[in-house]
């Protein structure tokens, strides 16, 4: 019998590519919609390999239902939608796509950032609206010479923190997991929270969602930032509260938010996008060509090294998801 992939129903995958590159070797390739647990809870009973989106829930208890599944294989970088510690229980190996868009998400973070500094799309939509005006009650503040602190410091906040050396930016960071010595080779300073938010005058986020950083960014947090900060969120959406960060939004107690990521995608009804100071693109920050061409070979890769009984290149350490 032939061994299996399930890949779910999403627009990350180039389904023709995987079967070209699996087929040859007597892989079979299925595609279907997973985005529910009861769909991943049959997946996991006819599929040796699963690859996922972010919208394809992995729980235990779907998991229990697994037998010949030896790989699920995240179409991304982020993997919160699928317990990782229950797959390893299994014997299943998670993998996700760590690198194949550091360029494009780090890129996508500093232009939301000038987006918001600079007030690119509120003057857009102004002159749309038949108006003219240079002036605001918002008044714009200078980029080069400012303070960007970076929650979490992987891949592209490291990128990210390159990319900002040319704007003679100071780069603070907070990640509780990284070496100072790490963070001071890239020309950033290493500090706690509280420091992060008080001394910063944008704020990136690049951590992944977890239970230390579910709801980091509220009420409180906004009270402690400079009232023309700029908050960024290119990690997940559920890191913000997003009711104070609308009430915030509204009183000024920081400037402007730009948001890829929200903790409901598509959102239902949010008063976020009806307020001016905010940007919102639609989880798009990964977006571009080459990307989804590393993408996929990441993806045919791992599901390769799987199915044919060796360690993915990729593969999550399941100890601190357990």
């Amino acid at each position: 019998m032939s061994e299996r992939v399930i890949i779910s129903e999403t627009p990350f995958v180039d389904v023709e590519f995987q079967r070209s590159a699996l087929e040859a070797n007597g892989i079979e390739v299925e595609v279907r919609d997973t985005h529910t647990e009861a769909a991943v809870a049959e997946a996991v009973v006819d599929a040796d390999a699963l690859v996922v989106d972010v919208h394809s829930p992995v729980t235990a208890d779907a998991l229990e239902r697994a037998d010949g599944l030896r790989l699920i294989a995240r179409a991304g970088t982020g993997f919160d939608n699928v317990d990782v510690g229950a797959a390893a229980d299994h014997g299943v190996h998670v993998t996700n796509a760590p690198d194949y868009c550091t360029a494009e998400v780090a890129t996508h973070a500093f232009g939301l950032l000038l987006a918001c500094r600079r007030r690119i799309p509120a003057a857009d939509r102004e002159i749309r609206d038949g108006e003219w005006s240079w002036e605001t009650d918002r008044p714009m503040r200078r980029v080069p010479g400012s303070t960007l602190g970076l929650v979490s410091f992987g891949g592209i906040a490291r990128r990210l923190a390159e990319y900002v050396e040319g704007f003679d930016l100071e780069v603070l960071v907070y990640d509780p997991y990284v070496d100072e010595e790490v963070v001071e080779e890239y020309g950033g300073r290493l500090v706690e929270f509280p420091e992060l938010l008080a001394e910063s005058d944008a704020v990136s986020i690049h951590a992944p969602l977890t239970e230390e950083t579910r709801g980091l960014f509220d009420a409180d947090a906004f009270e402690r930032m400079p009232e023309h900060a700029v908050l960024v969120n290119v990690g997940r959406g559920g890191i913000i509260d997003e009711g104070d960060l609308a009430t915030a939004l509204e009183n000024r107690e920081i400037a402007a938010a730009g948001l890829d990521v929200l903790a409901e995608e598509p959102p239902g009804e949010t008063p976020l996008r009806d307020l001016e100071n905010v940007v919102i693109t639609p989880h798009s920050g990964w977006q571009s060509l080459e990307a989804y061409d590393d993408l996929n070979r990441t993806i045919a890769r791992q599901l390769e090294q799987a199915l044919d009984g060796q360690q993915p290149d990729h593969a999550i350490d399941p100890d601190p998801w357990s």
